[in-house]
Order: structure tokens, then C-alpha cells, then sequence
């Protein structure tokens, strides 16, 4: 299979990942098929990616017509078989290892021999990930950065048995939807959130030891640092859990401190203070 034979994409979870992943590859030129569990998840994922498509058609990054057309390419479905269809299928559920492996495993039965199965995890090994599956060679990571739509980094992972071919694949569908693709060797946390979460959690530590309130903090770094958010802002707009997730997994993963998650933020994740997904996080949002 060449890239030019990738023409229908499956996209396997409908929440903020899944329906930007949807969206771009859509308005792209690519088929897509989006897969939920339930049919008001990809309802609402539907209306988001219209809301999206407004959007850009009221700044005039596309027209009318090529949003009327991109929602024509999205078709929704529950029938998790439906993907058969596909040439490439990215996995965008819960940031946990063994729901993702069940999921390959299901694919693997499910999909041609050819299909390229691609995981948009943000830390979880895409070697591991590809062992529930009897095409390692075929699996590969696609780190897609919230919100899809607007960032243009794709982080490329290469899994112990993925294959040379696979990867330019991937990574020539990830040009063809507009981002850039920079490859990151497969250990936890890759380079993004390597880098990103233990700043996030030097914050979290920051407030939970009184060394300054919220705002002062995420101030310090807009003003200081020339952030476009505070980290506090930011951990709150990728969700507390996801980040707990994470940290969790730099610091099982590489066990070193450095990674272990702040106390605070495990509270608010136990207190489900999620950020703005629950109304509430390291601030309160309407």
C-alpha cells in the first residue's frame, strides 16, 4: 500500500481528540469514519466539528462549500466493524494502557491485513500497544495536539517493530492534513509532554507550597516567560485527569521523582476538579 492508497481514515473516539482528528483529516479530502460507544457522544461531536467549520468560514479560512463537503465525508456509527473500510484507523479514547490494547486486539481482527493502526496517546508506549496486535510492523503513533484544528505538530512514534514504510505513511497523511510531523523515539511521555508535564506539576507544587496563588503563577509565565497561557490554565484546559495520567506514566515509566504528581493535583482529580470539562479546575469556569 502506498500513501496515495489512503483515501478512508477511522477514527476511534469522539471526544476533543477524536472529533478534531475527524475534522482535519475531513477537510483534508479524507473519508472518515467516526466511532463512539454511544450515539449522543457522536452527536455532540458532530455539532462541535459544525461549530469548528463556522468558525474558520466566518475568519475565511474556507468557504461554505468546503465545509458542506467536509461534514459529507464524516459518516458517525456505534459498529466499532465499521472500520473495516479503512486504510488508516487512529485510536483517540481514555489515555489508559489497557483499554487501548483491547482496542488494537479488536482491530487487529477487525481491519484488512494492510490497515495502518495509529494511536493518538499522549505518553503510552506504542510498542506495547502494538504487541495485543499480530502487525507491530503496522502500528504507529500519531500525537495530534489539542485543539487539532489549530496546532500544527503531529509527533511521529515509532514503535519497536514499525515498519520504514508505515511510518512515511503516517507521517505523509499527517503533511497531507496540514501539520508538521517530527518524530519522537518511543519512551514515556515522548518529547512533548517529557518537557510539558513536569513544568505543569513544578506549578501545581508551586501553589500547593504557598509559594504564589494561581493567577500570580500563570502571570509570572505569560508575562515572564512569553507563554501564551499560565501552566495552571493549560493543565486545566487538557484536563487534570489526563495530566494525572501522565505524570503517572513519566514517573512509573522512567522512575524518577522528578515525574512524581503533585498531591494537590491528585486531589483535584479525586474531587473530580477536571478544569474546564467540569466546570472546575485550578479556576472555575461558566
Amino acid at each position: 500500500m502506498r500513501t496515495d492508497d489512503i483515501k478512508k481514515i477511522g477514527v476511534i473516539g469522539s471526544g476533543t481528540m477524536g472529533n478534531g482528528i475527524a475534522h482535519v483529516a475531513a477537510l483534508s479530502g479524507f473519508e472518515v469514519i467516526l466511532v463512539d460507544v454511544k450515539r449522543e457522544f457522536l452527536d455532540k461531536a458532530i455539532a462541535t466539528i459544525t461549530k469548528n467549520l463556522d468558525r474558520m468560514v466566518s475568519k475565511e479560512k474556507i468557504t461554505e462549500q468546503d465545509k458542506t463537503e467536509a461534514l459529507g465525508r464524516i459518516a458517525s456509527t456505534i459498529e466499532l466493524h465499521d472500520v473495516k473500510s479503512c486504510q488508516l484507523v487512529i485510536e483517540a479514547i481514555i489515555e489508559k494502557l489497557d483499554p487501548k490494547l483491547e482496542l488494537f486486539g479488536e482491530l487487529d481482527k477487525i481491519c484488512l491485513p494492510d490497515t495502518i493502526l495509529a494511536s493518538n496517546t499522549s505518553s503510552l508506549p506504542i510498542t506495547k500497544l502494538a504487541s495485543g496486535t499480530k502487525r507491530p510492523d503496522k502500528v504507529v503513533g500519531m500525537h495530534f495536539m489539542n485543539p487539532v484544528p489549530m496546532m500544527k505538530l503531529v509527533e511521529m512514534i515509532r514503535g519497536f517493530g514499525t515498519s520504514d514504510d508505515t511510518f512515511k505513511m503516517a507521517q505523509e497523511v499527517g503533511v497531507k492534513m496540514g501539520k508538521t510531523p517530527v518524530p519522537s523515539e518511543d519512551y514515556p511521555g515522548f518529547i512533548a509532554n517529557r518537557i510539558l508535564m513536569p513544568m505543569i506539576n513544578e506549578a501545581i507544587y508551586a501553589l500547593f507550597e504557598g509559594v504564589g496563588k494561581a493567577e500570580d503563577i500563570d502571570t509570572v509565565m505569560k508575562l515572564g516567560m512569553a507563554h501564551p497561557m499560565g501552566p495552571l490554565t493549560l493543565a486545566d484546559f487538557i484536563g487534570l485527569d489526563v495530566c494525572l495520567d501522565i505524570l503517572t506514566v513519566l514517573h512509573e515509566g522512567l522512575g524518577d521523582p522528578k515525574y512524581r504528581p503533585c498531591p494537590l493535583l491528585k486531589k483535584k482529580v479525586e474531587a473530580r476538579y477536571l478544569g474546564r470539562k467540569s466546570g472546575r479546575g485550578f479556576f472555575v469556569y461558566e
